[in-house]
């Protein structure tokens, strides 16, 4: 097993990938798993920042994710819902046309593996409330028909997303949900036995 030692200068001695040493890359490693361990905390300075995102809405960006996941958490879902309902719209700052494969993409190594294909699919299924009204097709989620998971995203839509932009509904604030995204961002990256399919379904 390679040394575990910090180059003099505190960084790797090349400047092409190319160049690298097996010291160099160890090193690298062992940084990155150190970084890796404060996703949850990023995940969590991320939700904050939808505070002052995409306007319009009755309530914030960051509003509409708390009361999605408040409204899987009064539904008794699991933890693995409760963070995809938080984290569903995470990629409305950086990715506003594609937010959805943007949010999967972050959960993907974590939850189950139905769990992240609603997050990805979302947003073709919440279109069948508003395509229409703009000109467009509100059946694009008909594509998926016969999917073993289209009836979990048409309920995770019609159940939590599309009916959480009330202000005057029950929202839990941001650190309620702290505990809950440190589990699932601190489970082991692509553990097979956490990110295999579960049982088809949002919640007992």
């Amino acid at each position: 097993m390679t040394e575990q030692t910090t180059p003099p200068d505190g960084a790797v001695s090349f400047t092409a990938m190319e160049d690298g040493t097996a010291e160099d890359y160890a090193f690298l490693d062992r940084l990155e798993r150190e970084h890796a361990r404060g996703l949850g905390d990023r995940v969590l300075a991320g939700l904050e920042r939808l505070s002052d995102s995409l306007g319009g809405y009755r309530v914030s960006r960051l509003d509409h994710s708390l009361q999605t996941a408040t409204r899987a958490r009064m539904d008794g879902a699991d933890v693995d819902w409760v963070v995809a309902a938080l984290v569903h719209d995470l990629g409305d700052e950086l990715a506003p046309y594609n937010h959805a494969e943007y949010a999967a993409a972050v959960l993907r190594p974590y939850v189950r593996e139905e769990v992240t294909w609603v997050v990805e699919q979302h947003g073709v299924f919440q279109s069948w409330y508003f395509a229409h009204l703009l000109g467009g097709d509100r059946n694009g989620r008909d594509q998926f028909a016969g999917h073993p998971w289209a009836d979990l995203c048409a309920g995770f839509c019609a159940r939590w997303d599309q009916s959480s932009f009330d202000p005057d509904h029950r929202t839990d604030p941001l650190d309620s949900f702290a505990d809950e995204v440190h589990e699932v961002f601190g489970r082991p990256a692509h553990d097979a036995t956490v990110t295999a399919a579960g049982a088809p379904r949002l919640f007992t």
